[in-house]
């Protein structure tokens, strides 16, 4: 197994990428950047040089992965969605010093053209729709539309929504799999 780099990319030297990853077209990696084996990044990807990228990411078209952006195993970012490292951002004013980072953890998916303000965690296996802006922490699990994005739902980890309510509490099976999950104090967990 190798790194397959199409030859309209750029990646800089320093950068790390593991066995098995796939750099599309005229994508940019930068010379910091440490991502993980079997990772996908499409045409027009982005990567700065403070971001790590774990293993079996699948990162769509048109998606910057700027400074102080860590996605965990198995992150899938949909087309064209957007991480931002800055909160309050001015083109007059020197702010590189205030990089938040933004946490996306284990199996999440982040929808088509959604928007993650920098600062903020997303959960293990939890799914941002598409077009949703997230500007708080999302739960593990949890299912979040809109803008802002708030919580509709729970999620299974094989990516099918779960037959409980959004707050108090439950247990349910995944249909696919046999899971069992159990919802207790607004915490979602397999039982």
């Amino acid at each position: 197994m190798s790194v397959k780099i199409h030859p309209s990319a750029i990646v800089d030297e320093g950068a790390q990428i593991g066995e098995g990853s796939r750099v599309w077209h005229f994508v940019h990696v930068c010379g910091g950047a440490k991502i993980g084996q079997n990772v996908s990044m499409g045409q027009g990807v982005f990567v700065g040089n403070k971001v790590t990228i774990g293993d079996n990411c699948k990162i769509q078209n048109n998606v910057s992965v700027y400074d102080n952006v860590h996605l965990e195993e198995g992150v899938f970012c949909g087309p064209s969605m957007v991480f931002t490292n800055v909160y309050n951002p001015r083109s007059l004013i020197e702010r590189k010093d205030e990089y938040l980072d933004t946490i996306v953890c284990r199996g999440a998916s982040l929808g088509a053209n959604c928007t993650i303000v920098c600062g903020v965690t997303i959960g293990r296996y939890a799914f941002i729709g598409a077009g949703a802006v997230v500007n708080k922490d999302v739960p593990d699990y949890a299912l979040v539309v809109g803008v802002p994005a708030k919580q509709i739902g729970w999620m299974s980890e094989f990516g099918e929504q779960l037959d409980l309510p959004v707050k108090g509490e439950g247990e349910t099976v995944c249909v696919h799999t046999g899971t069992t999950y159990q919802l207790k104090s607004g915490q979602l967990s397999k039982a």
